[in-house]
């Protein structure tokens, strides 16, 4: 089945449905029974997190890697295991409660549609997905379902950011004017595509890993482990990545909306990787938070961000390797990422913050391992009707969708792209193509 029909047909199934039993059921459990699909890397980390609550057990593994499924399965040896997502779900719908996707971004939607069609809670990683149709669908669905969702942006729960929420909506700099954020890392690929194909190692089931892509071959080093990120096919660049961190919290702040225009600065395309070097203009509507003209500058690549006044520091300090600098009508804050407090800057002097103002949100927090699971448990907590989840997938598709109109204007290089938000298609027609594409049958 091609991508539209798989969206058609999820869209038909979910609106069809009565609210899920799962929901209220999952309250009276003493354990949440979870599946993970992707154990490798990031999922690895997933995995450590999620089974950290004492009220979850592990049940069933999954992942396309022979090396990541037996060193996941180590940990959790009663968990039944497996190298397809399709085969999980369909032999082991009664007995799973939770699904936690950490698989690289194209797989995210199709392996997260499976399992909310199944009525099953998602913790999705970021960016929630490789497309922008995706993304509504993906809301549409758990919408539709009554399912609770999570987006893996574990910051989106640290201290130092929601005290930075905290701090712009309390107007500490006045009406934000603009947002320049960055980060220097490099998930990109300047570099001719490779050529010739590689013996795929016995551990690796390279089909079921391209799953929905479209068919190529195997090459040892370019895709897995580790460099998707760097490919148009697979991944959504330094932007997708670390992007959807550092923008997370302006996001939210300013209760911003998608954008309205979208340029991107970069190299010509060619097709296999994204470019090195991006410098990417949003122009979102105002909101209550902003100014009327709120504009959103976003640099990467080894040696973002670019100099500028706005990113002038007291003291001829340093910026930090990565981080998103609010410029306000009374002054300006520097957000660092991570763990870190933000920073006041007024009249070219870094002010006290009076913390206690917000001792509501606690106390800062140094302990990396305590903030970096509370993500997860939030997310097991909602399952079991003790909490809310604070990045659902009503958020996390607006927040990518964002971001991933960021990439489509890198097919454009320095050209202004207009985004009807109500129609979801672009005024360039020519740039539509690149909401979509097909899924390739596997």
């Amino acid at each position: 089945m091609n991508k539209r029909e798989f969206l058609k047909s999820a869209a038909l199934l979910a609106s069809a449905s009565a609210l899920p039993s799962s929901i209220w059921k999952l309250a009276d459990r003493a354990k949440l029974r979870t599946a993970h699909i992707g154990v490798g890397g990031m999922g690895m980390e997933d995995l450590k997190a999620i089974a950290s609550h004492p009220n979850v057990e592990v049940v069933a593994l999954c992942d396309v890697d022979a090396t990541n499924l037996a060193t996941a399965h180590g940990m959790h040896a009663n968990a039944k295991t497996y190298k397809d997502y399709r085969k999980m779900l369909n032999e082991m719908s009664s007995e799973i409660d939770a699904v936690i996707v950490s698989t690289p971004d194209h797989t995210h939607a199709p392996a997260s549609m499976m399992a909310m069609e199944m009525d099953k809670p998602v913790y999705c990683q970021k960016p929630l997905t490789h497309h922008v149709t995706e993304a509504r669908a993906m809301n549409k669905l758990a919408a539709d379902k009554g399912l609770v969702t999570q987006m893996g942006i574990q910051v989106h729960s640290f201290y130092d950011y929601v005290l930075g929420t905290a701090l712009i909506q309390s107007g500490i700099i006045g009406k934000v004017k603009r947002v320049r954020a960055w980060s220097p890392k490099n998930w990109g690929y300047d570099g001719p595509i490779p050529e010739g194909s590689d013996p795929v190692p016995n551990t690796l089931d390279w089909n079921l890993w391209l799953g929905t892509s479209a068919n190529r071959p195997y090459k040892e080093a370019v895709y897995h482990p580790g460099n998707w990120r760097k490919l148009v096919d697979y991944g959504c660049g330094t932007l997708g990545d670390m992007g959807v961190h550092i923008f997370d919290t302006p996001y939210n702040a300013l209760a911003l909306d998608v954008p309205k225009k979208i340029k991107n600065e970069c190299r010509e395309p060619n097709g296999f990787g994204f470019p090195e070097h991006n410098i990417v203009t949003y122009q979102f509507p105002g909101t209550k938070y902003t100014t009327k003209k709120f504009k959103w500058v976003w640099y990467d690549g080894v040696g973002a961000p670019e100099d500028h006044k706005d990113l002038e520091l007291p003291n001829g300090d340093k910026l930090p390797d990565q981080g998103a600098m609010f410029i306000g009508t009374k002054g300006k804050l520097l957000l660092p990422h991570f763990m870190q407090l933000p920073r006041h800057i007024v009249k070219g002097e870094y002010q006290e913050l009076e913390l206690e103002k917000f001792k509501h949100l606690g106390e800062p927090v140094r302990d990396y391992e305590k903030e970096g699971k509370k993500h997860y448990h939030q997310f097991v907590d909602a399952c079991m009707g003790k909490a809310e989840t604070s990045a659902p997938f009503s958020y996390a598709s607006r927040l990518t969708e964002t971001i991933l109109l960021g990439v489509i204007a890198g097919r454009f290089p320095n050209k202004t792209l207009h985004w009807d938000s109500e129609n979801a298609r672009f005024k360039e027609g020519e740039a539509n193509k690149f909401l979509d594409a097909e899924y390739r049958e596997f």
